[in-house]
């Protein structure tokens, strides 16, 4: 239970602390962002908006996260693959020599008195401490691994940072098994009951809207750019030539978030309790965090694709 295993390791912070923390973001942003970049086909699109918002998001590094599905051998082998297609991303915008990419976990928790000290978890502790009053903003659209050992490393980074996380389901959903939630679930579990300010961005209901399809991504962005075609040719050879299709770019959601707030809406409740059993248990004594309850499909897709078109590389 929550009491026993973390009441050690993090006091919680104030309720009133929190709700600053936590209100939406109107002003540009520093930020990390955490991703397990080969998994699927979306990620590769995250990466690309946060980059193409200069005027809302300053990203200062990107982390390769684990993951282990049929595109890895190992959760090793996911992040190395993910660091790789970081680097392809970077690469083709025009981004590789400037942006610092540090390779993450190579395995998940066994248990949350063991934080795995890769590069990025360090990197993030590191920059986290050297931050003044201005948070820095860590956007998770993987296996929350990485930040979960920093805030078990280091508590303290919890007055420093906000996370917002694409993953698990809404509190009121009958299971919270989803891909980023469960292949991990004690780093789940520890984003859940730090305290650190969390903006979670559910799958169900929420960031599942964020479908496009193979003929949408060939009218709107395909030819435009370097960056753009590579983007369209993954989500083509995802599909398999299926032509009744479309598939969730569910990662945009947190950049999304961060570019315009209302496109994502959101509201504050108390954090529910994480079970062992992938489920969620409900305790109105527990301390605040922020989830999302929507997402404005048309409006995140328009600004993305017209930054793709833009770009120019």
């Amino acid at each position: 239970m929550f009491e026993n295993t973390y009441k050690d390791r993090f006091t919680m912070l104030s309720g009133s602390y929190m709700l600053e923390r936590l209100s939406t973001p109107m002003e540009k942003v520093d930020v990390v962002l955490d991703t397990d970049t080969y998994n699927e086909v979306d990620d590769q699109f995250a990466l690309a908006y946060s980059l193409l918002v200069p005027e809302r998001i300053n990203v200062e590094a990107v982390y390769a996260a684990p993951f282990l599905n049929d595109r890895a051998a190992s959760p090793a082998d996911g992040m190395v693959k993910s660091y790789n297609e970081i680097q392809t991303v970077l690469g083709l915008m025009g981004r590789k020599e400037s942006m610092p990419v540090l390779k993450g976990s190579d395995r998940f928790l066994e248990n949350p008195a063991d934080p795995v000290r890769s590069p990025a978890a360090l990197d993030l502790v590191e920059r986290a401490m050297r931050r003044k009053e201005k948070p820095l903003y860590v956007l998770a659209i993987g296996c929350p691994v990485n930040i979960a050992s920093a805030l078990l490393i280091e508590p303290a980074i919890r007055e420093k940072i906000i996370v917002v996380w694409l993953g698990s389901h809404p509190p009121y959903w009958m299971s919270a098994r989803e891909f980023n939630c469960s292949q991990d679930i004690i780093s789940s579990q520890v984003l859940y009951n730090s305290g650190v300010p969390f903006v979670n961005i559910p799958c169900k209901n929420v960031a599942e809207h964020l479908r496009t399809s193979v003929p949408e991504l060939k009218a709107c962005i395909a030819g435009t750019s370097r960056i753009s075609d590579y983007l369209y040719s993954i989500v083509k050879d995802y599909s398999k030539g299926d032509p009744v299709w479309s598939k969730v770019i569910w990662d945009i959601s947190t950049v999304a978030y961060l570019v315009n707030p209302s496109w994502i809406p959101t509201q504050i409740i108390h954090a529910p309790v994480l079970t062992d059993h992938h489920t969620f248990s409900l305790d109105a004594r527990r301390h605040f965090m922020r989830v999302a309850i929507d997402a404005n499909r048309d409006l995140v897709f328009a600004d993305m694709f017209a930054r793709l078109n833009a770009c120019g590389n």
